[in-house]
C-alpha cells in the first residue's frame, strides 16, 4: 500500500533562486494548490546558507505552519554533508553539519531523511566504503532514537548504483537504513532492472517527469510488488513554469493510480490514494 503523494521542494529552485518561493509558500501550495497532506523537504528551500536553515526557532516555525496545514514531512533531503570526501577537515566539517540536519530533521517530524554517500566514482574503495558505512550506522543509530529512516538518494557519483547500495545496506544492517530511489535511471542494465534492484530497500522515491511521461506504470508496479509504503514523490527539475509543470506531474501519478485500480481492483484494495473518498478538496 504506497503512502502520498508528496513533491520534493526542489522542483521550485527556479523560482527559489527568482526569490519567489520560499518554505511557507511551499507548505501553502502542497496544501492548497495540490491538496496534499504532505510535505517533502530540501534543505534548499529552507535558507541561503546553513545556519539560515537549521536555526531552531526558524524549523518550529515551519513545523508549526506544517502542523496548522495537517501536513506530514515525509521526506528531508540534505544537500552538502555527505559522509565521504578525501580531505579529512572536509570530512569533520560534513559530519557535523550531517548531525545538525539529522536534529533539524527531528523537529520538523521527518519519516525518512536523505543524506547523500559521496565518493564521485564508480565504485567506492574499501577505505571510502568503511567511511561510509560507519557513518550511515551512526545516522541510523540516531534515527532510531527519533523514529524515521535515514540513507542516500541515487543521485550521484558511486551512490547511483544498485551494486554499491545494496552493498552498504548490507553492511549498514539496520531497520532505520534506507535508500531514496529516484526512480528509472537509465545507467543500469534496464529502467525496469533499476527499480527491482532497488526497490525492495527504498524508503522513499522521486519521480521526475520523463518517468511521468515514459514508464510510470512500470515504475508503480515494480515498488507495488516489492512491497514498497512510502511516498510517491514527484520531483520537477527544469526550473520552468514549475506550478503546472508540477501539477502536471502529480496529475500523471493520480491518473495512473486510478488506472491501476480500474485494471486490478482487487490487488489495490485498500490503499488510501486510490479512494475517492481520501481525495482532499
Amino acid at each position: 500500500m504506497f503512502g502520498p503523494i508528496s513533491v520534493a521542494s526542489f522542483s521550485f529552485h527556479g523560482m527559489v533562486a527568482e526569490g519567489t518561493m520560499d518554505i511557507f509558500a511551499y507548505l501553502e501550495t502542497c496544501r492548497f494548490r495540490y491538496h496534499l497532506d504532505s510535505a517533502d523537504i530540501w534543505n534548499g528551500l529552507l535558507g541561503p546558507d546553513a545556519d539560515a536553515q537549521l536555526n531552531t526557532a526558524r524549523l518550529r516555525k515551519v513545523r508549526t505552519a506544517m502542523d496548522d496545514r495537517g501536513l506530514v514531512c515525509v521526506n528531508y533531503h540534505a544537500d552538502g554533508c555527505h559522509p565521504y570526501e578525501p580531505d579529512a577537515e572536509v570530512r569533520a566539517r560534513h559530519r557535523e553539519l550531517a548531525d545538525r540536519h539529522l536534529e533539524a530533521a527531528a523537529i520538523l517530524g521527518a519519516q525518512t531523511v536523505r543524506i547523500d554517500p559521496g565518493g564521485g566514482n564508480r565504485h567506492w574503495e574499501d577505505a571510502e566504503f568503511e567511511i561510509i558505512a560507519q557513518s550511515y550506522r551512526e545516522f541510523c543509530d540516531f534515527a532510531a532514537k527519533e523514529g524515521f529512516r535515514v540513507g542516500p538518494e541515487t543521485h550521484w557519483g558511486a551512490g547511483n548504483y544498485p551494486d554499491n547500495l545494496l552493498r552498504l545496506s548490507e553492511a549498514v544492517d539496520s531497520p532505520h537504513f534506507g535508500v531514496l530511489l529516484h526512480v528509472g535511471k537509465d545507467i543500469w542494465k534496464t529502467q525496469d532492472e533499476y527499480d527491482q534492484a532497488l526497490a525492495p530497500i527504498a524508503m522513499h522515491t522521486h519521480i521526475d517527469q520523463k518517468n511521468c511521461e515514459t514508464r510510470l506504470r512500470a515504475a508503480l508496479e515494480i515498488l507495488h510488488a516489492a512491497g514498497y509504503t512510502g511516498a510517491l514523490g514527484v520531483e520537477h527539475h527544469t526550473g520552468k513554469n514549475e506550478f503546472a509543470e508540477v501539477e502536471a506531474q502529480i496529475g500523471a501519478v493520480r491518473r495512473e493510480l486510478g488506472r491501476m485500480k480500474l485494471d486490478k481492483p482487487a490487488f489495490y484494495d485498500g490503499n488510501p490514494l486510490l479512494d475517492p473518498a481520501n481525495e482532499r478538496s
